[in-house]
């Protein structure tokens, strides 16, 4: 198993965008935290995404935040625990900055929504009778994940190999990294609960997406240039 460190590619903007959508989605995992058992299923059950009502567009009840298809804006900023905050949040924030500085922050903004929007319909459709809600934003970061290896695929990734014992730390550029993210979705084993459909949508949403809504394709970093003065010439 790959875990991202750091990336080595330096921004020049401020991602505020990234940071309002880490911070939304922390103030919403609180305010979870802060209900007790019944109200967390119940929040659960009217912000989370159902496969059967996105796919036959109906609310079965209890009535949803926002009406069909809205839950699948609602469920992108809830989360099932510390973990699957905590590893949604670090991967958006390592990757997200980078795409939000090529996008600018209202193209990127659109382009999170969207990417999350078709992770959850791949997810829907792949299972259209599920009644289990669906939250997290692993869907939108995907697509983020895809649009940052578009963007950028030879950037070094800082990467702990999680080998017990030895915990070896390497450099991989981006497009191995990803490469074998988006690989392993499909090897995760049935009924662990997580949504890898909405992984693999997104993730081809940002590859795709990422074309059209990019400001300019990034170019490699320039080389820097060492000048040497002429050799001074001696007089006779």
């Amino acid at each position: 198993m790959l875990f991202p460190i750091r990336d080595h590619n330096p921004r020049a903007r401020f991602p505020a965008v990234t940071l309002l959508l880490i911070a939304a989605n922390v103030v919403a995992f609180f305010f979870e935290l802060s209900l007790d058992a019944r109200g967390q299923k119940l929040l659960v059950l009217v912000a989370g995404a159902i496969p059967y009502e996105i796919v036959n567009h109906i609310d079965i009840g209890p009535r949803d935040l926002l009406p069909v298809p809205g839950s699948i804006w609602t469920s992108l900023f809830l989360h099932g625990g510390w973990l699957h905050l905590i590893g949604n949040m670090w991967f958006l924030w390592l990757f997200g900055d980078n795409v939000e500085e090529a996008m600018g922050s209202i193209r990127y903004l659109i382009f999170y929504f969207l990417v999350g929007t078709v992770g959850a319909l791949a997810q829907c459709y792949a299972m259209p009778g599920s009644m289990a809600p669906m939250i997290g934003a692993s869907g939108a970061i995907a697509g983020v994940l895809g649009g940052y290896v578009m963007l950028y695929p030879r950037s070094r990734i800082e990467t702990l190999v999680m080998i017990p014992f030895l915990w070896p730390v390497i450099d991989l550029p981006a497009w191995i990294f990803l490469g074998i993210w988006f690989l392993t979705q499909f090897f995760l084993p049935t009924g662990s609960g997580v949504a890898w459909m909405a992984h693999v949508g997104g993730f081809l949403a940002g590859l795709g997406a990422v074309r059209l809504l990019a400001r300019s394709r990034p170019g490699p970093p320039m080389a820097t240039v060492e000048y040497i003065p002429p050799p001074r010439l001696s007089r006779e």
